[in-house]
């Protein structure tokens, strides 16, 4: 049986993982009260009808206060039956969600007459704190639409065929933003920028003309080189350590060229001794 927890501030996605996890199989269940987790877990057992269970559950600062303080002890008591559980974590930056809220006008459900959104955005963090702590993986939203979040959610949620670590080698531009999610993060914008010449500006770091180019740039190799060492050394031992999911981030400066052409690179090289190593280019659109 594999069971998702689903959890995060309001406005980060939740209702959209939970969208996402339903279409792909997975019976759902939003607002469960965290106390009835472990019990929900041992009647989805006995219960099914299914050959492998499918169960996520939405678990947030809606729950009672005493609940979510005791989460830690009904995850380890669900995990204790043998179950594939991941615990997954939606945020995204208070402007953010600020913003989400007083464009759709809907009422945050920690605010009263006597707590603004802004103060109930912020306590939320504070509840939701047992959670944070032990989730598996943290996907902050702040960048993402819809469609985005979506295709990020299957990648990393879904594209998991076996137990074990997920490594999700990234490209972005740090024009947009470091990736607060990333576990490492490499910096290659001193390396040769295609964007300067012309006709490689409007390509990416996809296409051949750019890959040739980056390709015959010493530099380039050297930091291939360099990087690929500390991962494949390192990751593997991220692997031995129980971690289900680990972001890699290359960043240049825009997220076209440069960190597109490493992370593809490194993805090849690493899946050859990985097995599930996915690839995403954050800011290729």
């Amino acid at each position: 049986m594999r069971m998702i927890i689903v959890s995060g501030r309001s406005g980060s996605g939740k209702s959209t993982a939970l969208d996402v996890l339903e279409d792909s199989g997975f019976y759902c269940v939003d607002n469960l009260p965290a106390g009835l987790l472990p019990e929900l877990a041992e009647r989805a057992l006995i219960n099914t009808e299914l050959a492998e269970p499918l169960l996520a559950v939405s678990i947030d600062a809606r729950n009672l206060p005493s609940h979510l303080t005791r989460f830690p002890q009904m995850l380890e008591e669900v995990r204790s039956r043998n179950i594939q559980c991941d615990v997954l974590y939606l945020d995204a930056d208070e402007a953010t969600l600020f913003k989400r809220f007083s464009e759709t006008r809907r009422r945050h459900p920690l605010s009263t007459a006597n707590r603004s959104l802004a103060e109930a955005i912020r306590d939320e963090t504070t509840l939701l704190g047992p959670i944070i702590d032990l989730a598996d993986l943290k996907i902050n939203t702040t960048h993402l639409n819809l469609y985005q979040l979506r295709d990020t959610l299957k990648l990393r949620l879904l594209n998991k065929p076996e137990p074990g670590t997920a490594f999700l080698i990234e490209s972005f531009g740090f024009k947009r933003g470091m990736p607060v999610d990333a576990d490492l993060v490499f910096d290659v914008r001193c390396l040769p920028n295609p964007y300067w010449k012309p006709e490689l500006r409007e390509q990416s770091g996809l296409d051949q003309p750019v890959i040739d180019y980056l390709a015959a740039q010493p530099d380039v190799e050297e930091m291939f080189q360099d990087i690929f060492t500390y991962l494949n050394k390192w990751l593997p031992r991220f692997a031995a350590s129980n971690r289900s999911y680990v972001t890699i981030a290359i960043g240049c400066t825009g997220g076209h060229h440069r960190s597109v052409y490493l992370t593809e690179r490194l993805g090849q090289v690493l899946h050859q001794s990985l097995k599930n190593v996915q690839v995403r280019h954050r800011d290729l659109s």
